[in-house]
């Protein structure tokens, strides 16, 4: 596994368009040039993200510029069954299990400030270090 793929998690493309805090560091994979994964989860949360604060059209521009930068890569039955086994062994919600499922699948390090994936090896974590 190396910082050459890169699954770019709801939470940095959220950041990212948000302006917060992390967004510069969001920026730099986003913007990058990584080998680039996307959940169809994270396409979920993204929409409803910027159905939530925006509209449809905005969620539909999001949308497009993820599937520009980034593979997309479905929830398999092999992702589905290993997000179960995540879920039970660190009592995670379910979307978090097969966004990291995804990774996993793909060989490709989470980029996200989620808490849940704070101390993981797969992860560029770019939240609140503390």
């Amino acid at each position: 596994m190396t910082d050459s793929k890169v699954l770019i998690d709801s939470w940095a493309w959220i950041e990212y368009w948000r302006g917060g805090p992390g967004s510069k560091d969001a920026a730099v994979f986003i913007e990058g040039k990584e080998e680039a994964y996307v959940s169809t989860i994270n396409i979920a949360e993204v929409y409803r993200w910027f159905l939530a604060f925006y509209d449809d059209v905005a969620a539909e521009e999001a949308i497009q510029t993820i599937r520009e930068r980034c593979h997309r890569v479905s929830v398999s039955t092999d992702i589905a069954v290993d997000a179960a086994k995540t879920r039970h062994r660190k009592k995670w919600g379910l979307g978090d299990s097969l966004i990291f499922a995804t990774a996993e699948h793909v060989d490709a390090r989470i980029v996200t400030g989620d808490p849940d994936f704070r101390e993981e090896d797969r992860t560029i974590f770019l939240g609140n270090k503390s």
